[in-house]
């Protein structure tokens, strides 16, 4: 149900993982997540990866954290020339989007 949101006019950066930041997830996760019950929970996890607003790389990196559209905030810290996200290592930086930027991730990262 976030499609419609994520194409909306934005601008957004996304702090998207890898198809290996999912996998290192505990078994059974991402298939429990999709069931109907858990949607909000799924919803708060996926919109924890997003910020309203075109962060670029050269941004995030004078950022100590960043709303997320969930609510909560992200913690970003640089650490040997490395950016990490809420601890997670950012491996691809400045995707270009329709409507933002994406930066790729290497773990998946949840709401407190």
């Amino acid at each position: 149900g976030l499609a419609e949101t994520l194409k909306g006019k934005g601008p957004f950066t996304v702090f998207a993982p890898t198809d290996a930041a999912f996998a290192k997830l505990p078994a059974g996760t991402v298939e429990s997540l999709l069931k109907p019950e858990n949607k909000a929970k799924l919803t708060s996890i996926l919109t924890y990866h997003v910020v309203a607003g075109d962060v670029k790389a050269a941004d995030v990196v004078k950022l100590t954290e960043a709303k997320t559209v969930q609510g909560q905030s992200v913690k970003i810290k640089v650490e040997g020339g490395k950016v990490k996200v809420d601890g997670a290592n950012v491996v691809t930086t400045d995707i270009a989007a329709s409507n933002g930027t994406i930066h790729v991730i290497d773990a998946v990262i949840l709401p407190k």
